[in-house]
């Protein structure tokens, strides 16, 4: 049985001073609502890590929104595994669009930070998604196969299991657009055959996938009750502690 998984990437917003206010107000309901079966990650900006990370009585688990794939060195303005382990830190983003897009991160730079993630104990969530120009001319599967492959290169498959994957449709991000749930879930279930080509079928089946793309309040229901789709990885609804609890307690 596959545990929903909420997470809130909150990319280059809020201070460490507006990240604790916001962390309290999730965390306050997580332990205010403990029947609520969801494990909840927050992915806050590198300089509020370690504030979060201290937070008492955290019921939330902390994230990084990226990493480098080299354990320390001459690499200015870099972070390292290392330094997020130091602060607890349970999980990394690791692929996600604007990374892929804005500072050009190749699939051959991806595997090495996934691999690194692993050696170090960190969950990576590798987001995989397509273009819209993509979508439109049917080549959205074979750039999802082709990222998960190139990826997941020479990953063990004992693992896999501290992998989560994210679907993120490109067009879908911060546009106010969403895949249709159907379609979300098409392409979640084809995820899944391509974690049992790489591996096998309990692996397939175990793993976790996420949904991210304008996840809001009032579609995460629909998103939660597909047969394939495990949770959702959220970014403007995130940065709301009443929108992102209801999204938690869909």
């Amino acid at each position: 049985m596959r545990i929903p998984f909420i997470a809130g990437n909150w990319k280059m917003h809020k201070t460490p001073g507006e990240s604790l206010e916001l962390a309290k107000e999730i965390n306050d309901f997580l332990k205010n609502n403990e029947d609520v079966d969801v494990d909840v990650l927050i992915c806050p900006p590198y300089t509020s890590l370690h504030l979060l990370s201290k937070l008492e009585g955290r019921k939330v688990k902390l994230g990084a929104q990226n990493m480098s794939h080299e354990d320390e060195g001459a690499f200015t303005g870099e972070i390292s595994p290392l330094m997020l382990k130091d602060m607890n830190i349970d999980y990394v983003i690791i692929g996600h669009s604007e990374r892929r897009q804005y500072f050009c991160e190749n699939d051959e730079l991806l595997n090495k930070k996934i691999k690194k993630a692993l050696e170090h104990n960190l969950k990576p969530i590798l987001c995989v998604g397509e273009t819209l120009e993509e979508r439109e001319s049917g080549k959205e599967k074979e750039k999802v196969r082709k990222q998960i492959q190139s990826n997941l290169k020479e990953v063990d498959k004992n693992d896999i299991s501290n992998i989560t994957i994210a679907y993120e449709p490109i067009w879908a991000i911060g546009t106010g657009k969403t895949a249709s749930s159907d379609d979300a879930n098409d392409m979640i279930k084809f995820i899944r055959s391509i974690i049992q080509d790489l591996y096998d079928e309990d692996t397939s089946k175990n793993i976790r996938i996420q949904y991210g793309g304008s996840v809001k309040p009032h579609n995460i229901k629909e998103l939660m009750n597909k047969s394939d789709i495990d949770g959702a990885l959220v970014g403007g609804a995130s940065l709301n502690s009443e929108d992102f609890v209801e999204i938690i307690d869909f």
